[in-house]
């Protein structure tokens, strides 16, 4: 629904008032490993891990990157790359991202050059198709595939994020295991993980990546897990035979170190920037506790939710838009329908793609959620603004929350600055920044 800047919604929401709003700061642990540090500590970890030997001078090495917007994920995927050259072997990088990309080998090749993972800057090739290779049967008669290029190479390193999945809950949920089946499954991979609903991919992934890891070709995982304000925050250097013991394990630690909202619950979250890079779901529900699925929980509760913009690194792609009540058709003039339903298709969960409320501006889209809010007032309405939901160490408070934040009622948050009115330009586009 695309509401019309000079229609009848538009009057109605143009006297609705948008409340005072001030800065905050939270604050959490910030334990991290600086970027110049990363090949060392790379290296470091898979010599303790006494898994160093299992690549031998010669060998054809793939080094799997995947779609995410990882903090130094090119530095990451380098230093690997780099540690593989040091014992005299050959690595290839490998796109290992399901169906992302509009599931051709072109778009996870853009994908990969977005995030700086090119040949010349890692220097070495980078092999991006969509050819599986199938692998066998799981116990639960799902059928495992895996990228061909990958499936030729001598071993296969899988290089990754570790964290908790904004869909669903399970021993195992984004990580290793979720790599070798989703992501070096490709899209025909990724869809048989998906095939039979979110409330059983938990148990696919681990059934799934038996017959993944029974063939041989993984030699060790190095997984990072990042700390609240979406730093490197540690590797751990995994021998193939203990992915599926030591990765729950890991988890435990990857939900320990989540950010939040400190405060909770509110009316209305505003988010000014969605996509990919940010999130599989555009946005994180861990964070905003919008969920595709009834099968996960957690982040802030509010009654309304609008999103603001959407990032370039998605091409297109809003996948998200529909967790939203409303977006603004700046979102909507740049949505690639073909990128998101082609997620749709692979994972067979809809909600996220489904499209709320289109308003005419940044404004409009606050003012919708207001308006719509039950049981507050202009005076109490609770207002929440996160720049996007992967980077939520500084945000914006409306005035409700002024005196409580001031008394200290949610540790870890500090008041930065006086509230003060949001300014907008002549077409309703907001202005004042998060970040000053």
């Amino acid at each position: 629904m695309l509401i019309r800047n000079d229609g009848t919604a538009s009057r109605l929401l143009r006297d609705v008032p948008i409340p005072r709003m001030f800065r905050a700061a939270q604050q959490f642990p910030d334990t991290h490993i600086e970027r110049e540090d990363i090949e060392k500590n790379i290296f470091e970890e898979i010599a303790r891990a006494g898994v160093a030997n299992r690549v031998k001078p010669g060998m054809r090495i793939a080094v799997t990157a995947g779609s995410r917007g990882i903090r130094n994920v090119d530095e990451i995927t380098r230093s690997v790359v780099a540690w593989v050259k040091s014992r005299e072997a050959f690595p290839f990088i490998v796109p290992a991202m399901g169906s992302h990309g509009g599931a051709t080998g072109e778009g996870q090749h853009e994908i990969l050059a977005g995030y700086g993972i090119t040949e010349e800057r890692m220097g070495c090739p980078i092999l991006s198709s969509m050819e599986t290779v199938l692998l066998g049967d799981s116990e639960l008669g799902k059928p495992v595939y895996m990228d061909k290029n990958a499936f030729e190479a001598d071993g296969v390193i899988l290089s990754c994020r570790l964290k908790p999945h904004n869909a669903f809950r399970g021993p195992v949920e984004s990580g290793p295991c979720k790599m070798m089946t989703v992501g070096l499954g490709k899209q025909r991979g990724a869809e048989q993980v998906h095939s039979d609903g979110m409330d059983n991919i938990a148990r696919n992934i681990p059934t799934m990546a038996k017959v993944t890891l029974g063939t041989g070709k993984i030699l060790f995982a190095i997984p990072c897990l990042e700390n609240a304000y979406d730093q490197t925050m540690m590797f751990e250097a995994i021998p193939s035979e203990k992915i599926l013991e030591r990765e729950p394990e890991l988890l435990k630690i990857a939900f320990a170190n989540m950010p939040s909202i400190l405060v909770r619950e509110g009316d209305v979250l505003i988010v000014d920037r969605i996509g990919k890079n940010f999130s599989g779901t555009g946005v994180d529900p861990n964070i905003t506790g919008r969920f595709s699925t009834p099968y996960a929980n957690g982040g802030v509760q509010v009654q309304r939710c609008c999103f603001l913009n959407l990032s370039e690194e998605s091409h297109g792609n809003a996948l998200g838009a529909g967790l939203a009540d409303a977006i603004t058709k700046r979102i909507y003039d740049q949505i690639d329908t073909d990128a998101m339903y082609t997620n749709c298709l692979t994972s067979t969960v809809v909600r996220s793609a489904m499209l709320p409320p289109v308003l005419w501006t940044d404004k409009e889209a606050v003012q919708f959620c207001i308006r719509t809010c039950n049981r507050v007032t202009p005076e109490n309405i609770r207002v929440i603004r996160i720049p996007n939901s992967l980077h939520i160490s500084r945000i914006m408070l409306s005035e409700a929350y002024f005196q409580d934040a001031l008394a200290g009622r949610w540790p870890g948050l500090e008041v930065l600055d006086e509230p003060a009115p949001l300014r907008f330009d002549e077409d309703g586009t907001l202005l004042t920044p998060v970040i000053p």
